[in-house]
This record gives C-alpha cells, sequence and structure tokens, in this order.
C-alpha cells in the first residue's frame, strides 16, 4: 500500500474498520494507563528521595501506579488478541471479496492472471497477518500515544518536550528511506514468489505427462533457479531489516539521551524540580517506543503490505456490466455471427459463429482442440462477453439478448458439467447435491450417468467420503459424478463439455444414451465432443472446424 494505513482498505473491507476502530481504543486506554502511572511513579520516587513523603505517605501512589501496571499489561494483552481475531477476519473477508471479483472479471481475465491470483489469495494473504497484528497497533500507538505523551511533557517540562519534537522528525525520514528500498525488494521478491508458483503449478498439472515421457526430471533444475531467487530475496530484505532496525535503535537511544542529559544538568543546577525531572525521563522512552517499534515490524509486514495493494488493484478492475432484465423460461438460445477474442491466439475461436440450441433437440459442436467449443460454451453461459455479435435467447415469442438480461436468472435454467468439473469435499451424497432428494431419484440418476456401478462397489456406497475434486475417484469416475449431479436437478438446458473424454466406449454410450434421454423430456443438449457416439444421436450438428474456416475465407 502507498499509505501506512490505506483508506481504500478501509473502505473495502468492513472488518478492517472495525478492527481499527477496536485498536484504537484499546490504544487510549494504554496511553491513560502510561501517562498516569509515570505521573504516579515520579511522585512517589521524588518524595522519597528528598526525604519529604514516609513509605506510608506513598503507598497509596505505589499502589495506584500497580494498577495502572496492570491495566496496560492487560490492555496490551487485550489489543494484542484482537490484533490476532482481527486479522483473521480481514484476511478471510479479503480473500473472498478478491475470489468473487476474479470470478466477475470472468474466465479470460483469471486465464492471464491464474499464477498470479493463485499466490495472491493463498501465501500472500497470509503474510498479511504481521501487518495487522504488529505492524498496525504499533502505527495507531505513533498517531495516538506518542502525541498526547509529548503534550504531557510540555505541561511538565516545554524544553524536554522540544527536544523530543526536534529528534522524532529524523525516525519517519530514515523510515522513508528504509521503506523504498524495502518496497522495491518486497515488490521483487513477489515477483519471484509468483513465478516459482507458476512452474511448481505447471510441473504438479504435467507431472504425469512428463513421467510417462521421462522428462520428470528435466525443470528441476529451473525449479532450483526459482527456489535460490527467492532466498536470496529474502535473505535481502533481512539485511535491510537489521541494519534499518540498528538505524533507528541509535536514533531513539540519541534522542533519550539527549533530553536525560539536559534534565540531569537542570537537577544539578537546581532549575528543575526532581519530581517533574523523573516524570521527564520516564515518559521520554514511551514516547519514541512506538517509533521504534513501527520500524522494527515494518519489514515483517512487507510481504503482506504488498499483497493487499496488489488486492486491491484487482478489486479496482472494473468488471463486465451485466444485465438486469428478468428473464422467463427460456426456450432456444443463439449464437448469432459471435466473434471471441482469446488470449495467447493469433486469432479469435469462433470466429462469426452461428449455431442455435433449443428444448428437445441435441445440439452438438465438433471440432479439435482450439477451434472454440469451449469458448462458444462459455460464451453461451454468460462467462465470456462477445467480441463481435450477440447471443440471444427466445422465451415464447420474445427475443433477448443476452448481455441485457439477469445472468442468474438464465443461468438457473442451464446445468453445466464442464471437461473438468469442480467438485467440493464430503460424501457423494453430498457431492451430488442430494441432500434433498430420496434415494429412488438419487439411483435413477446415477443408473443414467452409469455411476451406479461406481456407487455399488464402494463398502459405504453414497456415504463415502471423498477429498477436494472427489479425489479417490478416477478421472471418468469424477466425470459420471458430476453428470449424475446434473440429471439430479433437472434444467431446461443442460451443456456437456467433452462428457466421453475419459470414458471407455460402453460409457460413451452411456452418456449418448441420457443425451437423448434428457432431450427427450424437453431439456435443450448441447454437447461439445467429437465422440462418435454421441455425434450420432445429434439433431444438429455444427462442425468448429468448418465454422473457422469459413471465417477465414
Amino acid at each position: 500500500m502507498s499509505k501506512p494505513l490505506d483508506p481504500v482498505l478501509l473502505r473495502t473491507v468492513s472488518s478492517a474498520r472495525s478492527a481499527v476502530i477496536a485498536t484504537a481504543l484499546l490504544v487510549v486506554g494504554q496511553t491513560a494507563a502510561v501517562v498516569v502511572g509515570a505521573l504516579l511513579l515520579a511522585r512517589a520516587l521524588g518524595g522519597l528521595v528528598f526525604g519529604s513523603a514516609t513509605w506510608t505517605e506513598v503507598a497509596p501512589d505505589v499502589g495506584w501506579f500497580a494498577v495502572t501496571f496492570a491495566a496496560r499489561a492487560a490492555l496490551t494483552t487485550a489489543t494484542e488478541w484482537r490484533a490476532h481475531r482481527g486479522a483473521t477476519r480481514v484476511i478471510a473477508e479479503l480473500r473472498v471479496l478478491t475470489l468473487r471479483h476474479v470470478a466477475a472479471l470472468g474466465p479470460r481475465w483469471l486465464g492471464a492472471h491464474r499464477a498470479e491470483v493463485t499466490t495472491l489469495v493463498t501465501r500472500g494473504l497470509d503474510d498479511l497477518e504481521p501487518y495487522l497484528v504488529r505492524y498496525l497497533p504499533q502505527l495507531l500507538q505513533t498517531a495516538i500515544l506518542t502525541p498526547a505523551i509529548l503534550v504531557v511533557m510540555a505541561t511538565q517540562d516545554l524544553l524536554a518536550a522540544a527536544t523530543i519534537a526536534l529528534t522524532i522528525p529524523l525516525i519517519p525520514v530514515f523510515m522513508w528511506l528504509i521503506g523504498v528500498a524495502t518496497q522495491r525488494t518486497t515488490e521483487k521478491r513477489l515477483a519471484a514468489q509468483q513465478r516459482l508458483n507458476t512452474r511448481v503449478l505447471d510441473l504438479v498439472a504435467g507431472l504425469a505427462t512428463l513421467r510417462s515421457l521421462g522428462r520428470a526430471r528435466g525443470t528441476v533444475g529451473r525449479v532450483r533457479e526459482l527456489a535460490d531467487a527467492e532466498r536470496r530475496g529474502t535473505m535481502g530484505t533481512l539485511r535491510i531489516a537489521f541494519l534499518s532496525g540498528a538505524a533507528l535503535e541509535l536514533l531513539a537511544t540519541l534522542s533519550v539521551a539527549m533530553v536525560a542529559v539536559g534534565v540531569g544538568l537542570r537537577l544539578v543546577e537546581g532549575d528543575l524540580n526532581l519530581v517533574i525531572g523523573l516524570a521527564v525521563l520516564i515518559l521520554a522512552p514511551e514516547v519514541l517506543a512506538p517509533l521504534r517499534m513501527v520500524g522494527t515490524h515494518f519489514h515483517a509486514s512487507a510481504d503482506g503490505v504488498a499483497a493487499v495493494e496488489r488486492c486491491l488493484t484487482v478489486l479496482a478492475e472494473p468488471t463486465p456490466t451485466a444485465g438486469t432484465l428478468p428473464m422467463g423460461d427460456v426456450d432456444e438460445a443463439v449464437w448469432a455471427d459471435v466473434t471471441v477474442a482469446s488470449p495467447g491466439r493469433t486469432r479469435p475461436a469462433p470466429e462469426h459463429f452461428d449455431a442455435r440450441v433449443r428444448r428437445g433437440r441435441v445440439t452438438v459442436l465438433q471440432g479439435p482442440s482450439g477451434t472454440g467449443k469451449t469458448t462458444a460454451a462459455l460464451a453461451l453461459l454468460g462467462l465470456l462477453a462477445p467480441d463481435h455479435g450477440t447471443i440471444r435467447l427466445r422465451s415464447g415469442a420474445t427475443w433477448h439478448d443476452l448481455a441485457d438480461i439477469d445472468p442468474d436468472a438464465w443461468r438457473r435454467q442451464v446445468a453445466w458439467v464442464p471437461q473438468h468439473p469442480v467438485l467440493e469435499p464430503g460424501t457423494l451424497r453430498e457431492v451430488a447435491g442430494a441432500v434433498d432428494v430420496t434415494d429412488e431419484q438419487l439411483d435413477r440418476a446415477a443408473q443414467l450417468a452409469g455411476f451406479a456401478d461406481v456407487v455399488s462397489d464402494l463398502p459405504l456406497g453414497w456415504d463415502t467420503a471423498v477429498g477436494g475434486h472427489a479425489q479417490g475417484l478416477s478421472a471418468g469416475q469424477r466425470q459420471r459424478l458430476a453428470l449424475t449431479r446434473a440429471l439430479l436437478h433437472p434444467s431446461r438446458f443442460l451443456v456437456l463439455d467433452e462428457p466421453t473424454a475419459h470414458l471407455d466406449s460402453a460409457n460413451a454410450r452411456q452418456v449418448a444414451a441420457v443425451v437423448r434421454e434428457a432431450a427427450a423430456t424437453g431439456a435443450g443438449v448441447l454437447v461439445l465432443t467429437h465422440a462418435a457416439a454421441v455425434v450420432d444421436s445429434a439433431d444438429e450438428l455444427v462442425s468448429m472446424a468448418d465454422t473457422r474456416q469459413a471465417a477465414l475465407t
């Protein structure tokens, strides 16, 4: 963040506002405890040293000092506890806001920033905890406690307060110079971390292929180089932290020493009361302590601050304007001269695409990879906006542009089974969304999808637990489980992306039967495939390769 406490963060994240307010109130209490305790201790010690008071006479002051000391300790503990709790909430809320905004930006934006987003919402935001737990409370103490104590010192000894006031600006100047160097180092570290994460994610995703080709160890050297670069960046940050910490400690020590020398000389000459002198000497370190701690904790929080700055940049990205018109039951969807540009491709795919999906009929988009089958489906679902042309929906005799329609009103009428379905962890019954349906309905949907045999072979049946992405099931079984979920809650339209990609010929024929039955019950079925069994079931067959060739000519 360009500012120590960015107002954009407070406006965007509600839990950050409550955390700052609660911490500020606790800091006010600490300030009162520090000032009162210092004055009580100075009065008690001054009386005893001069002999103007006995232990019995100063006992009340000592007792109240003990109370203020205990109160300060309790308030400090409460501040740290509240900071930890607030940090958990802020990080969780900021992570949710970022993910929701990324989802609203759509697959096209995510495809170009996937590695960066992965780093931000995982390790990047986790690094925000030191900022919220250590740096921010000290920053608030600097803003509240330091000026308040300085005012109290001025009422006791104006010269000592002026000495501190003259030396205080040197600390922020040094902190700014150090911060400039730290920011560059932190940005380099975050970029190195993103490169490392990208390479590791790509390596893990393609590990099976690399092993089959005997190249699994081929990328080890590059990953090691990136890891070494991150290690060197970390050590560079630590060097800056140690050097800056020493510099700030030196400045703070010199400031307190100047006050102590001035107070001592005036005490010797009799120009200053001992009680006042003791109060000033006790308060002087307290004035500078928050500034010193800000400098100490700044480096520990720098990584998280950089991640938050990037998150705020992501949240500032304009999202596509969604339609607001209500939509009745859709009977037909049409691509009209649709062109969708894809990042990384020299030509759009699809390009000048025309096709339709009608209820009660099966439309198959056929073509090799890269011809835009999935992109066309994403555009139909409203997840990608066409760069040219329109997608129109018909309800009865009324036609509407998809861009004008409330996207939720349309998506509620569509069941989508992507090639790599997202399956949450839980029991098979929970993953299939069968919590509120009968066993007969669940078994029938599984039978249609070809998943019933898989369930019958499991000892716990539908109560079998699976991990994220249905870990424990094969790719084909995950595909059939996703199809079961779609069939369990029938929609007016069913979109299947490569439903036979991981299936044998028998199960592919089963999927073709499901497609025909869904159309027979009145659903509009869109299938993206080149499997012969499904192609033979098509009422309308659209060759993406022919469409692309026509666009090129």
